[in-house]
């Protein structure tokens, strides 16, 4: 067992793919700038993490023997791919392990945020209320709006199929490359500003690649209807959430639901508390059972990696 490869695991695995890891190298579960990570580094030959673990070239210079990191994810921006191929490190991830997860989120967020659904928990309504609440409130019906999704990854493409397939809603697009031969739904693909100006629902799936830090402010959210909504389960960066706040405060927009933040967590004074049109989750979309242990098989690319074969998954450069 001593002569086993040592791996890190720095913020957790879901059991199933740990114990399978456990079989193929020696695990060492510590968190960064723990006294357990800092002795383990200069032995590790791999490192898998998840969102807050940042993997750049000073904690690459610390770990000499590393081959491969491992990002139990989508995102890889807390990483330097480029740094790490330079290195000769391996960098794999899990592209689709929760497409189906946030897509699932997204139409959800979008139907609170529709239709009223005034629940009741410890008490009844009285009569008077309870017909007053049926008499006055009215909802959105999917099949009668416009989705226009900015970024049409594998997320924007399952939500986008949802949209169109089962809901019949109208799906337009906005992608800086050309993904029409990957859509097995109707949608059109429109230029930013006109997605802005005829979608009812805006769903944001794009990553931080260079320039899309505050890609969403106050001039795309100026061209909005006053009923449109907004959803962010991307990326916090790419929000001006204060630009957002702005528009929800003067009924710019109807509503707002936010997954992602930056920073991460929000800080007690995060300019969208307090709206009653706006949800708010702590970084959800992701969170079922089968998608945490999907993002947590990156360990076979990781061990793939570690025994000299091509791994499934290679992050793409950056």
């Amino acid at each position: 067992m001593n002569n086993q490869p040592t791996v890190i695991v720095t913020e957790g695995s879901d059991p199933t793919p740990l114990a399978w890891l456990r079989d193929h190298a020696r695990v060492v579960e510590a968190a960064v700038g723990s006294p357990e990570f800092d002795a383990a580094l200069p032995i590790a030959v791999g490192l898998l993490v998840r969102t807050y673990t940042r993997v750049n070239a000073e904690l690459l210079a610390r770990c000499p023997e590393l081959k491969v990191v491992g990002r139990g994810g989508v995102g890889i921006e807390n990483i330097d791919v480029k740094a790490c191929r330079e290195r000769g490190v391996e960098v794999v991830y899990t592209p689709d392990a929760n497409t189906l997860a946030v897509g699932d989120f997204v139409i959800g967020y979008a139907l609170q945020l529709l239709r009223p659904w005034a629940f009741f928990k410890d008490q009844v309504y009285d009569p008077k209320e309870f017909k007053r609440i049926r008499d006055t409130q009215r909802g959105m019906q999917l099949n009668e709006l416009t989705i226009g999704i900015v970024g049409m990854g594998r997320v924007g493409r399952r939500v986008g199929k949802i949209a169109a397939n089962g809901f019949g809603m109208k799906v337009i697009y906005n992608d800086l490359v050309d993904v029409h031969g990957k859509l097995d739904f109707p949608a059109d693909s429109v230029d930013i500003h006109t997605l802005f100006t005829n979608a009812d629902i805006v769903s944001l799936h794009v990553d931080m690649k260079p320039g899309n830090e505050n890609l969403i402010g106050s001039t795309l959210l100026s061209l909005m209807k006053p009923t449109a909504i907004l959803i962010n389960t991307s990326r916090g960066e790419v929000l001006d959430d204060h630009a957002l706040a702005d528009a929800i405060r003067h009924k710019k927009i109807a509503g707002a639901a936010i997954d992602v933040f930056d920073p991460e967590p929000p800080k007690s004074d995060y300019p969208l508390l307090g709206f009653d049109n706006v949800l708010l989750t702590p970084h959800m979309a992701a969170r079922t059972r089968t998608a945490i242990e999907n993002m947590s098989w990156v360990v076979r690319d990781v061990v793939e990696v570690l025994e000299g074969r091509a791994p499934k998954f290679p992050a793409p450069a950056r």
